[in-house]
């Protein structure tokens, strides 16, 4: 089994182009169930000798282990995807997974800032108030306004670049992936898009708005005299990437969700706000003023329609608040 193992993961590296991520991910998933089917003291049988119900069974231990339904069926879904590559490499006949049910997952609605809080927010970052002194404060407003106090902040390449990297999420939708990967080549200054691999290694092509524009135009200077002076590294640093950190090299997407988080704390504001979260925000907001669905997908680089649905979902929701809330009958 695990020859074929390796070979099926090789397949998915250079024939499906997938993403390190996922390989890593599907190695691990896998490497678990053969040591599952390998007691001590035994030899992993050969993937012909495997049938619906060892993986049931193996579903089952994953449930006695107290797994997420969520990680059970990603770990299905590599099981079935690993037995189609057998079936198709003529080791198999049937596909045995396929026969094992995905357990029920509960559907989750993204939770999406407002246009107006998402705005007021991007905004709050390029007001030079940044650059004065002083506690952040939550000062009392409206119901349902938002408020943002004055925080003590460099009006420098750091939040600069910060501001580039929030207002590109945004403004083209692009998973954390999307934006750490990108290399300056991607970015069209003049016409205001961006080249993006996303998932599967399948490119595409998304513009960008004023905003966005505006805050890379300010970053790019930054990011060359960042590079000016790690010259003396420049074996480290890495010129062609477009997010870098304090070393030249690529920015992380670890890093970008520290970002995230450290201008929801410095603006005093609870929301739980994480780099996917702009995407979501991108996307309802484009439905709820009108875009086609099928746009939104070309976008996102959803593969599936259904997928983007579930932004309409999201957009129901809010106008259901909305009603909840100004409806005298309510």
């Amino acid at each position: 089994m695990q020859p074929t193992i390796d070979k099926f993961l090789e397949y998915l590296r250079s024939v499906r182009n997938a993403s390190p991520h996922t390989l890593s991910n599907y190695g691990n998933d896998l490497e678990q169930f053969r040591i599952y089917l390998t007691p001590p003291g035994t030899e992993t049988p050969h993937v012909s000798k495997i049938d619906h119900q060892s993986i049931r069974e193996y579903i089952g231990y994953l449930h006695e282990q107290g797994l997420e339904k969520s990680s059970i069926a990603r770990k299905l879904a590599a099981l079935r995807s690993f037995f189609k590559y057998c079936v198709r490499e003529g080791l198999l006949k049937d596909n045995p997974a396929r026969l094992v049910a995905t357990p029920k997952l509960p559907k989750r609605v993204p939770t999406v800032l407002s246009a107006e809080e998402m705005s007021g927010f991007l905004d709050h970052l390029a007001s030079p108030q940044l650059r004065a002194t002083g506690k952040p404060k939550r000062k009392t407003a409206e119901p349902g306004a938002v408020s943002f106090g004055i925080v003590k902040l460099e009006d420098s390449l750091l939040l600069r670049r910060d501001r580039a990297i929030l207002e590109l999420l945004y403004a083209a939708g692009l998973r954390v992936s999307e934006l750490t990967g990108l290399n300056l080549v991607d970015v069209d200054r003049k016409d205001c898009v961006v080249r993006v691999i996303g998932k599967g290694r399948k490119e595409r092509i998304v513009p960008y708005g004023a905003k966005a524009s505006e805050a890379l135009n300010l970053y790019w200077p930054e990011r060359d005299r960042l590079l000016r002076e790690n010259h003396a590294n420049a074996a480290g640093t890495e010129p062609q990437a477009v997010f870098l950190n304090y070393a030249g090299r690529r920015l992380t997407q670890r890093s970008v969700g520290r970002i995230v988080k450290k201008y929801v704390r410095l603006v005093n504001i609870n929301w739980d706000l994480h780099p996917h979260s702009l995407r979501h925000a991108f996307a309802t907001h484009l439905l709820a003023d009108g875009a086609d669905l099928r746009a939104i997908q070309e976008l996102l680089g959803h593969q599936s329609l259904s997928t983007t649905q579930k932004y309409t979902h999201a957009n129901m929701r809010q106008l259901m608040d909305i009603y909840d809330k100004a409806h005298p009958h309510a």
